[in-house]
């Protein structure tokens, strides 16, 4: 498998395992129309490369991602066209995750927000230092938590506590999170690295078949629940980007403020 036409993620392969590093670190890795589209082919890709057993997805830099690029989102405003593509990317991006069959592994430092988390959590191994934050503050910012918050959050955590961040757009640390099952384990800083390779080189060294397919009959229910509610939340995400209340959130966002909803 050619992995030369990705640019803005980063890709490594040492022996079996490949290693997807998203490469902004200027802006912490914040998520632009490149990344967006980047992501909704590089799983597919790596499910067809007969080389590759593991991944491990990371950010450059001192952050995982730290949500989608304000600019982007301000491009986005009131264009139909553009934000239902942007959508159809998040439902791919969804899709191809929960259809890998290859086990992969998150490698959180700093921020991991809106698809940064979701990518994160989607992952079947999460490792994040004590003061990672993870957050998918998409409505505070005005907008439906479509690109897989919704699917992922109430499964690791249950549907009380999702509803607690998911509703209000509140971070949780890397060491809460560990602590109430969002994520595999928090990890110092200066060993998370040695933890993340263990756990590749483990899987690298796994039998692959029953791994994999391990890893697809848990995965089997999760799919079932993710198709009836991608959809739902994709359309509504879409919806709630060409309202009121999310060009003020963007506004405000700029201006370094607090936005003041008017529920339009």
């Amino acid at each position: 498998m050619n992995y030369d036409g990705y640019e803005a993620l980063k890709i490594e392969k040492d022996g079996s395992i490949l290693t997807i590093t998203i490469d902004r670190p200027d802006v912490k890795n914040a998520v632009n129309p490149q990344i967006h589209d980047e992501f909704s082919r590089i799983f597919y890709d790596v499910d067809r490369d007969p080389e590759v057993s593991v991944v491990v997805l990371t950010g450059s830099g001192e952050a995982f991602s730290a949500g989608g690029d304000i600019d982007w989102l301000v491009s986005l405003d009131g264009d139909l066209a553009a934000t239902s593509a942007s959508i159809e990317n998040d439902r791919r991006i969804q899709n191809s995750l929960l259809d890998l069959e290859k086990p992969i592994i998150a490698r959180v430092v700093g921020p991991a927000v809106g698809l940064g988390c979701s990518l994160a959590l989607f992952c079947d191994f999460v490792y994040a230092t004590p003061d990672a934050r993870f957050a998918d503050p998409h409505v505070a910012i005005g907008l439906v938590a479509g690109d897989g918050g919704a699917v992922i959050w109430p499964q690791l955590i249950g549907y009380a506590r999702a509803r607690k961040y998911l509703l209000t757009g509140d971070p949780i640390m890397g060491s809460e999170a560990a602590e109430i099952g969002l994520i595999t384990e928090a990890v110092e800083r200066e060993r998370i690295d040695e933890v993340v390779d263990a756990m590749a080189q483990r899987m690298a060294k796994a039998a692959t078949l029953a791994v994999k397919w391990t890893k697809s009959s848990i995965n089997a229910g999760l799919k079932v629940t993710a198709n009836a509610i991608i959809d739902r939340a994709a359309a509504y995400e879409n919806l709630s980007m060409l309202t009121q209340d999310h060009r003020i959130a963007v506004d405000a966002f700029r201006a370094r403020s607090k936005p003041e909803f008017i529920g339009r």
